[in-house]
């Protein structure tokens, strides 16, 4: 399965070991959000690159669109329908 690619929602600079600003498009964003309990979220992963890009940026945001639960059954479901056809 060919991966799809990224997309792309902002970028920043790193400014110490343990900072780093950035800017998010909103726009691009809430085209992927999700609701709950009321609010609006996005999953997102933020990279932070050894060595800064041609435009000075070494934070990149990029849309998070995993989806655990279609990837992989959830632990507790078994299939609880009797089965008849045992040979014992």
């Amino acid at each position: 399965m060919e991966p799809k690619p990224k997309v792309r929602l902002g970028s920043g600079k790193k400014r110490s070991a343990s900072w780093m600003t950035s800017s998010i498009c909103i726009t691009d964003a809430e085209a992927h959000a999700y609701t709950y309990n009321g609010k609006k979220y996005v999953n997102i992963s933020i990279n932070i690159f050894d060595e800064p890009n041609q435009f000075g940026k070494d934070v990149s945001i990029t849309l998070n669109d995993y989806e655990k639960d279609s990837v992989l059954p959830k632990a507790n479901s078994f299939d609880t329908t009797p089965v008849d056809n045992l040979p014992f």
